[in-house]
């Protein structure tokens, strides 16, 4: 992945830009009955982000979802197997429209630990603005300093990230929550 790394601030579109998409995927993959939530700093609301709408896909197996990788690349999607190497319980999927990266998809096991891992990540910075303003100076500096190189961008922010995940569920909120009307209106 080469496109430059731009962390730019909030924009209330981002949720509106998940639904939509959400509801093609609940269509391409149907039969699975996927589980679908908005992840990714495009999802906290007020979080600076890379424009890019990240979504996890909960499905029963992994091996049931094998037969659809080609129906998500029919939909635009392209699968990135390689990535299998560091997360093998995770296949990901990026779609590009006039060579601008718009979407990320993370299909994982339903309520397997990356589902849970990716949601409490979300859920408490959602919980907590100090916490999601601290992630996003994190991230604005990584930027910065790596605009050419998604690894150590990733790598930089991954200190952040686990020390989140260490941390206990914020506001009572179990990971898988529905999010308050106000973020699923925005």
């Amino acid at each position: 992945m080469t496109d430059p790394i731009v962390v730019v601030p909030y924009n209330a579109t981002w949720p509106v830009r998940f639904r939509i998409e959400a509801q093609l995927l609940q269509v391409a993959l149907s039969a699975l009955e996927p589980a679908i939530e908005h992840i990714g700093s495009t999802s906290v609301p007020g979080l600076a982000a890379k424009p890019v709408i990240d979504m996890l896909v909960g499905v029963p197996s992994l091996e049931d979802f094998e037969a659809y990788v080609d129906r998500l690349s029919n939909y635009g999607y392209e699968y990135i197997p390689e990535y299998e190497r560091a997360l093998p319980d995770r296949r990901f999927f990026k779609r590009m429209v006039r060579g601008v990266r718009t979407h990320h998809v993370h299909v994982v096991q339903v309520n397997g630990l990356y589902w849970k891992r990716y949601l409490k990540f979300r859920n408490n910075l959602r919980a907590d603005p100090w916490l999601a303003a601290r992630y996003a100076e994190v991230k604005r500096r990584l930027a910065g300093r790596f605009p050419n190189d998604r690894d150590a961008y990733t790598n930089g922010k991954s200190g952040f990230v686990e020390a989140v995940l260490a941390m206990p569920t914020r506001c009572g909120h179990a990971a898988g929550f529905s999010a308050p009307a106000a973020w699923q209106a925005a």
